[in-house]
């Protein structure tokens, strides 16, 4: 219809905005808040529509934080990659310790299958590709116990 105009929406609110990052994927309070502040919401209004959210059970920091461990765990990170990261979403130590240790997987298997996925199926052949693997191994956030069994095990294991 040539003549008619589409009427226009009114700018979303706080609420509304927060809402429509969290439908996304799960955000922590303070990822949400920082990304309302970037998106031209005064800090006060972000603070209370991330409130009102969580207290409607919207966001959740214990909902984020199995879902970043989870996520990154199949990614092949380790634990202390992971801790490190929930760290920086302004996590506290309990709910970040009660993440990981919430975690079900295995993870010297996710070591020993991301060492597989770059080596192969026998693993690192001598000494040169061992200091490789456990290389990325560090760098991927695993402990000790995981990098020398990934690094040195026997492919029948």
């Amino acid at each position: 219809m040539p003549g008619r105009r589409r009427s226009r929406r009114p700018p979303p609110t706080p609420v509304q905005r927060a809402l429509g990052l969290l439908v996304r994927r799960e955000h922590s309070r303070k990822e949400l808040a920082r990304k309302l502040a970037a998106r031209g919401v005064e800090a006060g209004e972000a603070a209370a529509a991330v409130e009102r959210l969580a207290s409607e059970g919207w966001q959740d920091d214990t909902r984020f934080a199995e879902a970043l461990v989870r996520g990154r765990a199949g990614a092949g990170y380790g634990p202390l990659y992971i801790r490190a990261e929930l760290g920086t979403h302004g996590l506290g130590g309990e709910a970040i310790a009660a993440a990981l240790e919430g975690y079900g997987g295995d993870w010297t298997a996710i070591a020993r299958d991301l060492v597989r996925r770059r080596f192969g199926p026998a693993g690192p052949l001598d000494l040169a590709q061992r200091r490789k693997a456990a290389d990325l191994l560090a760098r991927r956030g695993f402990d000790g116990d995981s990098i020398r069994a990934a690094s040195r095990f026997d492919p029948d294991d």
